[in-house]
């Protein structure tokens, strides 16, 4: 009888990991093999780092009663302080496709996550909004890699069906970032204080950036070597003439924007000011909020492979779970007071379909160009989250000057997304079927 020689957590992991039953993983270099166990650890340190990234976005939903009181911030002042974290974020995209194209997960983290340390550490110390906005800007700056550099790796190092089932449980820890910048944050601000919440996450980031260090492995480019320098334009040409990326580039600012400014954000002052929810029940319905989220992409990563064996594509089930995610943005609105953290989840829960179009895309263009691919998909999404964090904050200011009292304000704004949100999903499924429509025609002739 064979004696198995894995220890008891790699096959515990290997029913339920991205990995599945794969023994190695080869990175860039053909000499260079990778076992299983280390796979895991890959992930696993990756992730971590991606967690502590989503905790830091999301964490100023939490804080927003806190910052508001302290600061005696406007609606407006608020969704700058969370959104200019995404402006931030989105500005490092194209040259991070660059840069992960051609340096790697592992040099471009390292650099990128020192930034991180030190703009918690100068949110900590900050004693007026300005330098707390700079801090914020730093910050988005700092992470800006942590889920596109994984994502750049798996591409190389993992099979297409363990892509998907790795990117979404990637989705799935940053799901528990954002879990963990709820109600854990609430019960910490007694205890130590909001500035030493960010003092942790720099100790945090500083014991990923370690892991990083000794476990990713280097990077040998896919991108034949030249001299020639070219500039971002003729880098990225190849992407800005790629149909499929402009059929989705509506989805990435309008929908999934939308989904990051109010899940970091807008979900935490609209159970306040207009379903009459208190701090602490705020905090309560935004974890609720998250752990719902996080449910769900894992149950992405485990039906993906399924769903892959049946041929149903990513744009199938956007086509098919988009709408639903429209009409529930519409249903808060149309509620208003009636509408709590449940119907939030519900709408958080429904628009995670649209996470299935990064790694599709990925898919979509050769292996050299998919860093690059995906982070222009992300400057789009961050780019709408920065827009609709802030500009939604800044309406609302407006409606209310206006004479609209303030839920009513929440309800106007919500319901405007909610109908530019449909119109970018019909930009979508009308690309969709004249593409199909000119594949059947190429097909018969």
């Amino acid at each position: 009888m064979a004696v198995s020689t894995r220890s008891p957590v790699s096959a515990w992991w290997s029913g339920i990991a991205p990995f599945g039953n794969t023994m190695a993983m080869k990175p860039h270099s053909n000499s260079l093999k990778m076992t299983q166990n280390r796979a895991i650890v890959v992930f696993v340190i990756l992730a971590f780092g991606y967690f502590l990234s989503a905790m830091m976005r999301g964490v100023t939903g939490t804080l927003a009663p806190v910052l508001t009181h302290e600061l005696a911030l406007s609606a407006g002042q608020l969704g700058l302080l969370a959104g200019v974290y995404f402006f931030g974020f989105a500005g490092m995209q194209l040259p991070l496709g660059r840069w992960l194209d051609r340096f790697g997960p592992r040099s471009v983290l390292l650099v990128l996550l020192s930034l991180a340390v030190l703009s918690c550490l100068a949110f900590a110390f900050a004693q007026g909004f300005w330098t707390l906005l700079l801090a914020r800007l730093l910050g988005g700056v700092g992470v800006s890699a942590c889920l596109m550099a994984p994502l750049t790796g798996y591409r190389t190092w993992f099979e297409p069906q363990t892509q998907l089932r790795s990117n979404s449980w990637m989705l799935m820890a940053g799901s528990f970032g954002l879990l963990f910048a709820t109600v854990p944050v609430q019960w910490a601000l007694p205890l130590i204080g909001w500035r030493n919440v960010f003092v942790l996450l720099a100790i945090l980031f500083g014991i990923a950036m370690l892991g990083i260090w000794q476990k990713v492995p280097t990077w040998h480019s896919h991108a034949p070597s030249s001299t020639v320098k070219t500039s971002f334009t003729e880098d990225y040409r190849f992407i800005w003439h790629h149909a499929y990326f402009w059929r989705l580039a509506p989805l990435s600012f309008v929908n999934y924007g939308a989904v990051v400014a109010i899940q970091t954000l807008w979900a935490g002052p609209w159970m306040t000011r207009v379903a009459g929810y208190t701090a602490a029940q705020a905090a309560n319905g935004l974890f609720a909020i998250n752990l719902t989220t996080l449910i769900v992409f894992w149950l992405w990563g485990a039906v993906n492979p399924w769903l892959i064996r049946r041929n149903l594509t990513a744009d199938q089930l956007i086509i098919w779970g988009l709408p639903l995610s429209c009409a529930a943005l519409f249903a808060m609105a149309l509620l208003g007071a009636s509408s709590g953290w449940w119907m939030i989840a519900l709408f958080c829960a429904l628009s995670t379909v649209i996470s299935l179009a990064q790694p599709a895309l990925g898919l979509t263009v050769p292996k050299a160009q998919a860093g690059r691919a995906m982070t222009a998909f992300n400057l789009l999404l961050f780019a709408g989250a920065f827009f609709w964090q802030w500009g939604m904050g800044l309406v609302i200011d407006l409606l209310e000057v206006s004479g609209w009292t303030e839920p009513s304000a929440f309800r106007a704004v919500f319901a405007a997304v909610a109908l530019l949100s449909v119109a970018a999903y019909a930009w979508f499924a009308y690309g969709t079927w004249r593409t199909r429509k000119n594949q059947r025609s190429v097909v018969s002739t």
